[in-house]
This record gives C-alpha cells, structure tokens and sequence, in this order.
C-alpha cells in the first residue's frame, strides 16, 4: 500500500474504482456481487482519500483530515463499528472521532490496525491467534490500544492473513499472531502463536523504513534499500525462522507481499518478483533441493517503462507506470484483473479506466485477497483561450 502525501488542491478531482469479488461488500458498490470490469464509485459521503487499505474482505480508507471509514465484511469486527456485520457502503468509524488523527492502517484477513499520528496502535477484528497484541486471544469488534506500544511511538503496521508487524521507535520490529510458518521472526524454533507483541530478531543494526505482511509472509526494508524476508518460503525454499537479507546488486523501495509471490520496486523503477502463483511447480523444479536462495526474476513486460507503485493481492498483482497507467496480472477468478473477464494473465495487461476532461495528476492501487482499488487524483486541463 502506499499514500497519497500532497493534499488535494480546491480544482482536484478524486476518482475511486473498484474490481473483482465483491460478495460481501467490500467493492463500495452496495451490490454484493463480482465485477470483472472497473466500476467508477459515486462516494460523496467519503471526503479525500489519503490512503487505502484492503484485507481479506474488507477495506479501510483514511482521509486527509485522518478519519477513518470502513466496509466489507464484518464477521469478525474488522470494520471497527461495534458489531459483526458487514456494510456494502464506506461507514465512518466513530470510534476515533475528535480523538485521534489516523495516518496509518493495514488490513489483514479478518483483523484491522490503526496507527495515529502521535504514534499510538489500535487493532480490532480476530484475534483467535493473538494478532490484534493485547495478550490474549478474544476478538474485538471496536478498536483497543495496543499497551505495550503506549510509550513506543509506532511509525507503520502490516498485517498478514493471522498475524501483525510492527515498525517502531528505533527501528525496532514487532511481531504478534500466528508463527508456526516463521513470520514471527521471534526465535529459531517454530512458534505456532504469540499474543504479545515480540521484538523480531534478526534486524539488530538494521535501520528499518518499511514493513510488510501478507498471508504467512513478512518482509522489511532498509534505508538503504535492502530487503529482509522471513517467514513461509517462496518457490518451495524452506521457511525461515528470522529476516534473512535478499542477495541482489538491486536496492529497493517498495515491496509488496501475496500469499505465495512478492513483488520488489527498486529505486530506479524496476519491478521484479519472487514466486509466480501461475507456475509454482516449474519454479520448485527449478531449485537445487539443499539450495536456500530464493528464485528472483524481472516481471516482463515493462522494458522501458518506469514504474510508481506496486501492490500485490492473495494471488493477483498490480502497478502504476509513470504515465499514471494501471497494470493488472496473475489469478483472475473474481475479475481482480478488471479486463473484463476471469482468465488468469502470466504478463501484465493494461486497465481500462475510462478518460475525459481531466488530466491524471497521481494514481494509487490497491490489492485485496480477490479484488482492487485504484484512487486517481485528476486535475481540469487548462483551456486555451479563445479568439474573437
């Protein structure tokens, strides 16, 4: 996920699409139904859009103004709102109303976090693997602050499908939920599941910017732009118990995590991957048995062109180039592709979003486990003036 760090001008016009499974709301549309092509959302009851976070199900927008809203699926109290019902529209969650600014938010599989701007940590949702760190395995149905981070001034959250990372003070990395695949990064030995949050070990001297988690994955990145990964292992390599550094000459600045696929930006634009949920068993075939290294490739079809942003679903994968174009590829079933249809794509293909009056001044795009968002800010194309 990224976020959008200029606020909108008075002439700015902001767009929000959404694609793909959408059974239980969480499309924006109030229809509980699948879309395979981009559905243009009339949210006028949802100010500026600073950033988006989709789950599971479910999705979390932040405003410029740090209010929070959520909708989708509810079952577990992801939504934040008091009850485990799902909302198939954007609902203000009151529970931070004229309290706390929120500049941050990650969304796992059926559980919520919430960071505010004077560093505090909030979660909600399930908590039967002790993800939401409160030290006990009860799910919540409106936010809680995370004690243990009161004084700790958390700087960024990442949740995964059962478990939660987070990047503090210091540099230092927590890990708290589900560990029996390693995601913990809490000690050498399998850990099935730790209800408070634990330093991450591994990472000493690091200086960590970024954190990421998805599905049985985590992953942290480096000022310097190295990255760090530990957890379930890609291509079929084994997990790894603590944050391993990925050899590569390549720096990099963003990653984005999938249930069985990574996707890395380097500085210069770059997109290449880790895993292929297309072709899983020719990659493990294409591993030595005692070989640890993991299988880094160039994502085709992006010669030439830089790219923005990435973002990276259960099974499915998406980018902004630098024209402000939004590609899509990987697992189709739901239309998460948003080409119309539900085949699966091996390469990058370019999203129809429509055109107009308006020029794009920067798109954003998001990744569900089925299902994607894009956010356009677009601004009035100047006029020529006229002659008489």
């Amino acid at each position: 996920m990224s976020e959008l760090n200029e606020a909108p001008s008075p002439a700015d016009e902001e767009e929000v699409w959404s694609w793909g499974a959408g059974t239980d709301g969480q499309l924006g549309t109030s229809k509980l139904q699948d879309e395979h092509l981009p559905q243009l959302l009339s949210l006028t009851s949802l100010p500026s859009i600073s950033m988006l976070a989709c789950g599971g199900a479910h999705v979390i927008a932040l405003t410029s103004g740090g209010k929070v809203f959520t909708w989708g699926r509810g079952n577990s109290g992801q939504l934040g709102h008091g009850d485990n019902l799902n909302t198939s529209l954007p609902k203000p969650l009151s529970f931070f109303d004229d309290d706390y600014f929120i500049s941050q938010a990650s969304a796992g599989w059926s559980h919520s976090a919430f960071v505010s701007d004077s560093g505090c940590l909030f979660t909600c949702g399930n908590g039967s693997f002790g993800q939401l760190g409160h030290g006990d395995n009860i799910s919540l149905t409106s936010p809680a602050k995370v004690s243990y981070f009161v004084d700790k001034s958390v700087k960024m959250v990442a949740c995964g499908m059962r478990h939660s990372l987070v990047l503090f003070a210091g540099n230092q990395v927590c890990g708290f939920g589900s560990g029996k695949r390693g995601q913990l990064g809490v000690s050498s030995d399998r850990t099935k599941s730790v209800n408070l949050p634990c330093v991450v070990s591994g990472l000493e001297g690091v200086e960590v910017v970024r954190v990421a988690a998805s599905g049985d994955h985590s992953a942290a990145i480096s000022a310097n732009g190295e990255l760090f990964t530990w957890g379930r292992g890609f291509c079929g390599s084994p997990d790894v118990q603590t944050p391993q550094c990925l050899p590569s000459s390549q720096s990099f600045r963003e990653v984005a995590l999938g249930w069985n696929h990574a996707l890395l930006l380097t500085f210069d634009g770059k997109v290449l991957k880790l895993g292929n949920t297309l072709d899983k068993q020719n990659e493990k075939q294409q591993l030595q048995e005692d070989s640890s290294e993991t299988l880094l490739e160039k994502v085709i079809g992006f010669d030439g062109v830089e790219v923005l942003q990435i973002a990276a679903g259960a099974e499915h994968s998406a980018a902004v180039t630098e024209s402000g174009e939004v590609q899509t590829w990987g697992w189709g079933e739901h239309g998460q592709l948003g080409h119309g249809d539900t085949n699966d794509q091996t390469n990058p293909q370019l999203v129809s979003l429509g055109s107009g009056d308006l020029q794009t001044k920067e798109t954003n795009v998001y990744c569900g486990s089925g299902f994607t968002y894009v956010v356009r800010r677009k601004q009035q194309l100047s006029s020529s003036p006229t002659s008489s």
